[in-house]
């Protein structure tokens, strides 16, 4: 019966209410005090006369005491949420009934919790952010500094060792330039600064350019590159060939890097519709599923200590996954620890195909 009831509304029932209590109480003094019988139209009279004394006094009251603290608030949440201020709505607080800025300010409250979550979050990647950022080049630059000073100090007239510090030094600059390139990469695939040249290429061609480029690492470690049988069919896909080659080519070096030796790694297509689902699985140690949801952070690293001694950036799956979601695409991993991966990913199919 009440329920959606506006303050106006709440001020002409209570004013009735008390209008109505001022008659009987009027009434029954007559009867016991003796007053003069009142005829019907004073009566009416008398109870309109109290009725609206009483609306006004209430709405009065409300306004001054209740309804002007919760119209502030109100108008504060009202303006944060639509581009018309609540001042140019003459009459739109009167209007609105009490379950109205209830649910509006449950869900306002709502809102700002989800937000505050959100920017604790950030802040909190932020700061993983930063400080892994810092640890990965201040391990590059530690080793590059003691070399430098060591040749300083002598040792580049050595010629037993200054060769050697030398070489070691570049492989240590070429690794902060490596994370520096990623991190550029990710900061343009994250701020849309990366235009997609979509064409129209063999997957299959492409998967194995990038197999081929990768065979000499691969005969190094002696894990055998191949296509997988029964799902080495050529399909037609859209897509940027350049981002999807590096996509295949970060993939396929960690199956190298963290693969068994000797072990395999595996390239297979499968026909989704109007998509193809590429699957690059091995053999090598696997990963254990507390870790499967952070794989494709940034930085993130299953075993830190083996992953840095394999020279990556820490960045790969990470520039894999933005890349993939620029196409609007997805990626997704499973693995079981000690028996192998496999990560998958969808092309858009070609529309001549």
């Amino acid at each position: 019966m009440f329920k959606n009831i506006t303050t106006k509304e709440i001020a002409i029932i209570l004013a009735a209410f008390l209008g109505g209590l001022n008659v009987i109480v009027v009434s029954v003094l007559s009867i016991n005090e003796g007053f003069v019988r009142l005829s019907l139209p004073l009566w009416v009279g008398l109870l309109f006369i109290s009725m609206v004394a009483s609306y006004i006094v209430v709405r009065f009251f409300f306004e001054k005491f209740v309804f002007r603290k919760i119209k502030l608030i109100y108008k504060i949440i009202h303006d944060s949420k639509v581009s018309v201020p609540l001042e140019s709505k003459n009459s739109l607080f009167s209007q609105i009934s009490i379950d109205q800025v209830n649910e509006e300010v449950h869900e306002w409250a709502q809102n700002k919790e989800q937000e505050i979550s959100y920017l604790t979050d950030l802040e909190n990647y932020r700061r993983n952010f930063l400080g892994n950022v810092s640890h990965e080049l201040k391990t590059p630059i530690f080793t590059i500094q003691g070399y430098l000073h060591t040749l300083n100090d002598g040792a580049l007239y050595d010629e037993q060792i200054n060769k050697k510090y030398i070489e070691r030094a570049i492989v240590n600059v070429e690794r902060l330039q490596n994370i520096v390139d990623d991190l550029e990469i990710i900061n343009k695939l994250e701020s849309g600064g990366v235009t997609l040249e979509v064409s129209s290429f063999n997957l299959k061609d492409l998967a194995l350019e990038v197999m081929s480029d990768l065979s000499m690492m691969a005969e190094e470690k002696n894990v055998e590159l191949t296509l997988k049988e029964g799902a080495a069919k050529a399909f037609e896909v859209e897509a940027d060939r350049d981002n999807i080659q590096q996509v295949l080519s970060n993939l396929i070096t960690n199956s190298i890097k963290y693969g068994k030796s000797p072990g395999r790694t595996k390239v297979a297509f499968y026909d989704m519709a109007d998509k193809v689902l590429v699957e690059i699985s091995d053999n090598g140690i696997g990963i254990e599923e507390e870790h499967l949801k952070h794989l494709f952070d940034r930085f993130y690293r299953v075993d830190a200590g083996r992953s840095r001694n394999q020279g990556g950036s820490g960045l790969g799956l990470s520039i894999v996954k933005h890349i993939l979601e620029a196409h609007h695409q997805s990626i997704n991993v499973r693995s079981t620890s000690g028996v192998g991966s496999t990560f998958g990913f969808t092309l858009r199919k070609s529309k001549s195909a």
